[in-house]
């Protein structure tokens, strides 16, 4: 009776582990392909090319621990099986620093209580600060405006007239990228193209210097374009780190499968 039940937790714990392992190779393909194709195709914008390197990394990470992880429980060889849990833990780790590092950048709260704990270069305890010197510095917002260029974000607003105009919904960054600050007082002649009147700026304030009605200048160099992306990326952090959660949820879960398969084969070699 124990034999039975162990024979057929064998085969249920490296089914698990051989159908996951299957889908996670087809991704790891998919996404070795993609990689692949943005690399050839001439017409892919520069935003389609920033994608290029972390998808033909992710490809062959995935494709190396799944084919590892398919070996392992179809061929039942226990130490390509160690192999792959090792690697899985590494992985597990990796998710977990980076998760709990997205919650401390995006999470003004929990940074000033740790700022207060010796963490001296982040004396205000502000951590958009270090997302602006290492996310939205110099270098990576040039690429971040060439790919607003590229796409032609800022052409895609609503080509309302006068009053009309007003009553569309823009989102945080077409306002703030795409048209002067309204505070500025400049004279509306379509979405993207408006003149400074003849008494200057309502308010003397940089962004209303910096505007540009240059389709690709506009108001990308302004502080409050930035400032929007700045939360933009917080927010999408926040949103990556629930996904990084549920993930690491469910690698625990193939972890302890595969700890439960290592386990019998190797008592089964024995």
């Amino acid at each position: 009776m124990h034999t039975k039940t162990q024979r057929k937790m064998v085969r249920v714990s490296n089914f698990i582990i051989t159908f996951l392992n299957c889908v996670t190779l087809l991704v790891s393909l998919v996404a070795i392909g993609f990689s692949i194709w943005l690399n050839f195709n001439h017409s892919a914008t520069l935003c389609q090319k920033v994608l290029q390197k972390p998808l033909l990394i992710l490809g062959v990470c995935l494709l190396v621990v799944s084919i590892l992880g398919l070996v392992g429980s179809l061929c039942r060889v226990s130490f390509i099986l160690w192999i792959y849990l090792f690697l899985l833990f590494l992985l597990i780790v990796g998710l977990l620093c980076f998760t709990l590092f997205a919650i401390l950048v995006t999470n003004k709260n929990v940074s000033k209580a740790l700022s207060g704990r010796g963490y001296k270069e982040l004396k205000s305890g502000d951590y958009t600060n270090w997302l602006q010197k290492y996310v939205v510095n110099e270098e990576n917002w040039e690429e971040i405006k060439s790919c607003l260029v590229d796409t032609k974000f800022c052409q895609r607003l609503p080509s309302g007239k006068g009053a009309d105009f007003y009553k569309y919904r823009l989102s945080h960054i077409q306002s703030s990228c795409c048209m002067p600050p309204t505070y500025c007082g400049l004279e509306f002649h379509n979405a993207t193209y408006w003149t400074m009147p003849k008494a200057g700026p309502a308010v003397a304030d940089d962004d209303c210097k910096i505007w540009s009605n240059v389709q690709s200048d506009l108001c990308f160099n302004c502080q409050s374009c930035k400032t929007s992306f700045l939360d933009y990326i917080k927010r999408d952090w926040k949103t990556c780190s629930l996904v990084n959660l549920g993930l690491l949820l469910l690698i625990l879960f193939v972890y302890g499968v595969g700890c439960c398969a290592f386990r019998n084969t190797k008592s089964k070699g024995k």
